[in-house]
């Protein structure tokens, strides 16, 4: 069976069944066999995140690195997915401002706890959901579209194509989106955040939930972080947007000659959708 770039070779063949006169040693042999073939297919695609990721970050401060062609790709994904993203992430904050910043205000309010309005809002929106329906967009939008793009030369054969040239898939495809992507995410992270939270205001403002300006508001939002949120808050932003960007590249350069979009794109969108919730996850805990 053909391969793609990054799958695990078949080393163990499930039909090769015990049979009833195996002695004891042999079936546990079959037993280790089968145990290990099914968790080195389960942490394979954990391991190759883990060393492309090391890859990105080592070759992303060579000069180089950086040649034409790799600048250029930067700049499309960037402009794809922070330029073009930038309404969608507007219009999604709003919502978001709408639907949760503005009940949290009323809610409050109507329980005598305004005073803690700023450090709710901080610990909710800015913090905790802004990050993940960040990634979450980021991946549906232009990550699904990195893994399509990505998956088909891999299965078309344009990747052997290139390494046969002498040219590395790695520098001129997985390294500049990745840090494009890590880029956008920090930059509609914040985007998101300022958007939730003016509509949010306009619409207690308008209601009669809130009386304090713009400014106070903001104000009460600010001082509300923690010195650690200046680092962590800014951190979890590039971190996703590193890591959806990461993961949707690898995931169409691993993929086999028997895949096609039918099978790509939901792989690679349950891979992004895990390594969000991870993300957040293990920023919560102070990982």
């Amino acid at each position: 069976m053909a391969h793609g770039l990054g799958v695990p070779p078949e080393t163990f063949h499930p039909d090769d069944e015990p049979r009833d006169n195996d002695t004891i040693g042999e079936r546990i042999v079959y037993f280790l066999g089968w145990l290990g073939a099914l968790v080195r297919k389960q942490v394979w695609f954990l391991l190759i995140m883990l060393g492309t990721m090391w890859g990105v970050l080592r070759e992303s401060v060579r000069g180089n690195s950086w040649r034409r062609t790799v600048r250029y790709e930067f700049q499309l994904t960037l402009s794809d997915v922070a330029g073009k993203g930038l309404l969608s992430t507007l219009v999604m904050g709003s919502l978001t401002g709408v639907g949760v910043v503005s009940q949290a205000i009323y809610w409050l309010g109507f329980a005598g706890m305004a005073k803690m309005t700023g450090s709710v809002l901080v610990s909710v929106i800015v913090r905790e959901l802004a990050p993940i329906l960040v990634g979450i967009l980021m991946l549906g939008r232009s990550g699904m579209l990195s893994l399509a793009e990505v998956g088909m030369l891999a299965t078309g054969g344009q990747i052997r194509s290139m390494q046969a040239e002498g040219l590395d898939p790695f520098l001129l495809l997985v390294l500049p989106r990745t840090l494009a992507f890590t880029v956008a995410g920090f930059t509609l992270g914040i985007m998101f955040s300022i958007a939730s939270l003016t509509t949010g205001y306009i619409i207690s403002r308008a209601s009669g939930a809130l009386s304090n300006s713009l400014f106070s508001f903001y104000y009460d939002v600010v001082t509300a972080m923690t010195p650690a949120d200046y680092l962590l808050i800014p951190l979890k932003f590039v971190v996703v947007g590193f890591l959806v960007g990461l993961g949707c590249c690898v995931s169409g350069l691993t993929a086999s000659n028997e895949d096609s979009l039918r099978t790509m794109l939901p792989r690679g969108f349950s891979r992004g959708i895990l390594i969000v919730m991870t993300v957040s996850v293990l920023f919560s805990l102070k990982v």
